[in-house]
């Protein structure tokens, strides 16, 4: 029997197997070209600056220093004497420590600090045990005067966030806002007794936003979001209204409205506020890295509000703090990170403040405020 024409030749492949064969080969191919930018996740994203500036590094603050926001991070005698050196190499004169305590735990703070005279000063918190109760002004008037003479010499940081008041403890006042009738018999003392108080309302904007890829402050905003869709929540205006209602309603009280009253996504909020009252001021703590990328209209910010800002931290007690921001405030060094202290992803600028404005953000505008408790 013959042998028909091409019987040894391998039979030709069907078109499904031409296409699985071809797509597998786009895969391959793709895979092994495929770079980090495909596979890198954002909250890896590192950057290090390629460009050859100036880098500024700075060791002691141009003026001596007041931290009108700290917290009592030194959990013993050898870590406050340790962070009294640190304050001392970087021109600190003085820490505010905001408990936001009453009660024995705020007279075990105060004992623990008032040790070293000037260096710290103790604020106390409001006890709200029992707000929504009949009476319960009173009482919290007299647990502030009790801390008043126990060496208290402000009040903060007293925080709300939407749902109520919450940092002081040892209990929340949940649906209770600063500007809530209840409150003003305890807003009045602190004008009479001269205790400022240091309020922090709402959160940095980026917060509210949906978590997604038009979030400009994304690493941010996934770890401190804000649920706008919680019923009674006040929303970011709504507790800036909160803030300007206690502030015109009590001008003998002295306000430090804290990390810019939330509103470094908009300065003209604050600037507003602060043209509008002479009993309130603000303090940057914890808001560089929010501010440092737009230095031109921060800078603008910071120089026609010389005499109502005040420095500020809440970032630990680290050497690495002070240096960073006086690198922000002080020169004008560009396009620098600094991850190990902000989870955002983009970078940070000097602002170059005057001497003039340094001078009054580093100390007298919080001397200023911390004398009328001195009286």
């Amino acid at each position: 029997m013959g042998v028909s024409q091409g019987a040894n030749k391998p039979p030709k492949p069907s078109n499904m197997y031409r296409k699985v064969t071809v797509l597998s080969l786009v895969i391959l191919m793709t895979t092994a070209t495929m770079g980090q930018e495909d596979t890198l996740r954002l909250k890896n994203h590192d950057p290090k600056s390629i460009y050859n500036i100036p880098i500024t590094k700075i060791e002691k603050a141009k003026f001596p220093a007041i931290d009108m926001h700290a917290h009592a991070y030194a959990r013993s005698e050898e870590e406050l004497r340790e962070w009294m050196q640190t304050m001392d190499k970087y021109g600190i004169e003085k820490t505010i420590i905001l408990t936001m305590q009453t009660g024995k735990k705020f007279d075990s703070i105060h004992n623990m600090y008032a040790k070293y005279g000037n260096r710290f000063e103790v604020w106390c918190g409001f006890d709200y045990t029992g707000y929504n109760e009949e009476g319960w002004s009173e009482k919290a008037v007299k647990e502030l005067e009790r801390c008043y003479k126990a060496g208290a010499k402000g009040v903060g940081e007293l925080g709300d966030k939407g749902e109520g008041l919450f940092y002081s403890k040892p209990t929340p006042a949940y649906g209770m806002h600063i500007d809530d009738p209840r409150m003003k018999p305890l807003i009045e003392k602190c004008g009479e007794l001269g205790m400022p108080i240091n309020v922090h309302v709402a959160e940095p904007y980026w917060m509210y936003e949906p978590n997604d890829r038009y979030n400009d402050g994304l690493m941010n905003s996934a770890k401190w979001q804000i649920d706008v869709s919680k019923k009674g929540l006040l929303h970011h205006q709504d507790l800036i209204n909160t803030l300007e209602n206690a502030v015109k309603a009590n001008p003998n009280t002295t306000f430090v409205a804290c990390h810019f009253a939330n509103c470094s996504h908009d300065l003209g909020i604050l600037d507003n506020l602060l043209q509008k009252y002479d009993n309130l001021y603000a303090d940057i703590s914890a808001r560089y890295a929010e501010t440092a990328p737009i230095p031109r209209h921060t800078k603008a910010f910071f120089e026609k509000n010389r005499d109502k800002l005040v420095y500020g931290t809440d970032m630990g007690l680290a050497p690495l703090v002070y240096e960073t921001t006086f690198r922000i405030l002080e020169t004008e060094d560009e396009h620098f990170y600094e991850k190990r202290l902000f989870s955002y992803h983009w970078p940070l600028h000097g602002l170059g403040l005057s001497e003039e404005t340094l001078k009054k953000l580093y100390h007298e505008n919080a001397k200023k405020i911390i004398d009328k408790s001195h009286k």
